[in-house]
């Protein structure tokens, strides 16, 4: 997969934050980089050679790195809307 479709997905998956060139992932939605960990309130920051997805617990920001070049696959999940049957 290439660089382009890699990051659309991921723009799909998040909004901007507002004075930045990072991304917040979308409210309801996960995604997973490589079959891996499982991010959920993480930032994105897509850079030309790398993204790098910054998450905060109550004690630490934690950083993750991922070059382009690895990224093997993408994996978004959210819920589903209930659609009441008539």
């Amino acid at each position: 997969m290439n660089k382009e479709t890699l990051e659309k997905i991921l723009e799909y998956a998040s909004m901007p934050v507002h004075g930045t060139l990072s991304r917040k992932i979308r409210k309801g939605v996960k995604i997973q980089i490589n079959e891996g960990k499982t991010y959920e309130q993480a930032v994105l920051f897509l850079g030309d050679g790398f993204i790098r997805i910054t998450e905060q617990n109550a004690e630490e920001s934690i950083n993750t790195y991922y070059g382009w070049d690895k990224l093997t696959s993408i994996r978004t999940l959210s819920k589903v809307d209930k659609v009441e049957s008539a």
